[in-house]
């Protein structure tokens, strides 16, 4: 992490964090193909289309054919990135990514731009709040949710090289870059932000900065909140979620998604089986959203810096 988590160096989409991955990926590898669902500028790989016009196809908005396509090159030994906004993709080709790509096992690797409510005006129909739920319950499936674009960078690079079907969810938002290109980047490991005794906050996403700005609230409180950047949701850190259940005795977890199927459910799963502490799923609660500006929908549904202090503050009360 960068010196002072208070400054962070620039504010920056998570989706440019993909399409820098996927250029650094496609310079050094000929085999890396991308294709799009024509929006491949919105999701950044218009980069690659750049460089490697002879390694990118532009499939249309037909995102069901966009999964099939992707999976006959990866049968031909091919490291293929697919790019759409989270909406249609995994939103109208679940069925494809399920049968052509996970349950052939190949490396097809999905980039979700655009997703959650941080897509602000361009209202409920395409703030998907489900898709986590979607990739998550799919065999062979890997899913990662970076909290920065230089980690999102990182997430590119490592999900060509476990040859599996991967996921990767970004966001149109500009949000704080707080990593640094010296962070390890593991999948399957989460990296603590900010240790803490009372509390846990596992985040993920474009929340995860604003989770670690709630704790330092909390601090001011006498609230001591660790914050743990839980990146990747499947397979989650299950070593870190039992480790902060017994230091801390209180889980939040806090994600701009539905609170069923994603990050929480993930952790409650794995506390349910493993050990008896109490895990407070906060995000969107099983409803759709308005048409706003980001910041007016993070702030309306508490999933800004003061939102996430006040339900780690009530969930204290509770265990208190």
């Amino acid at each position: 992490m960068i010196a002072d988590l208070n400054k962070p160096e620039a504010k920056k989409p998570t989706r440019d964090g993909f399409g820098k991955g996927l250029l650094e990926l496609g310079e050094k590898d000929s085999n890396v193909w991308a294709l799009s669902a024509d929006v491949s500028e919105s999701t950044r790989t218009h980069w690659f289309a750049e460089k490697f016009p002879g390694r990118f196809i532009q499939v249309g908005v037909a995102e069901q054919n966009m999964a099939g396509v992707a999976s006959g090159i990866a049968h031909c030994g091919k490291t293929v990135f697919v790019s759409a906004f989270a909406a249609f993709s995994p939103g109208r080709n679940f069925d494809q990514i399920r049968v052509s790509v996970c349950y052939n096992d190949v490396n097809v690797n999905f980039h979700a731009s655009h997703s959650g409510i941080t897509v602000g005006p361009d209202g409920a129909s395409h703030q998907i709040l489900e898709d986590i739920a979607l990739m998550r319950s799919l065999p062979n499936m890997i899913v990662i949710s970076p909290a920065d674009m230089e980690e999102a960078r990182k997430a590119t690079i490592a999900a060509a090289a476990v040859k599996t079907p991967c996921y990767i969810r970004t966001s149109r938002q500009n949000t704080p870059v707080f990593t640094t290109p010296d962070d390890k980047f593991e999948i399957g490991k989460s990296s603590v932000i900010r240790e803490g005794k009372d509390v846990a906050i596992f985040a993920h996403g474009v929340v995860t900065y604003d989770s670690f700005l709630a704790a330092e609230k909390l601090r001011q409180k006498g609230i001591d909140a660790a914050v743990i950047n839980c990146h990747t949701i499947k397979p989650v850190d299950e070593e870190a979620i039992l480790k902060y259940a017994k230091q801390c005795g209180l889980i939040v977890t806090v994600e701009d998604h539905q609170v069923i199927g994603g990050l929480g459910s993930a952790v409650a799963e794995t506390v349910a089986d493993r050990c008896h502490v109490p895990v407070k799923r906060h995000g969107i609660y099983d409803r759709f959203c308005e048409s706003a500006s980001a910041s007016e929908l993070l702030q309306k549904y508490q999933l800004d810096a003061d939102g996430i202090a006040r339900k780690v503050e009530e969930e204290m009360k509770v265990k208190k």
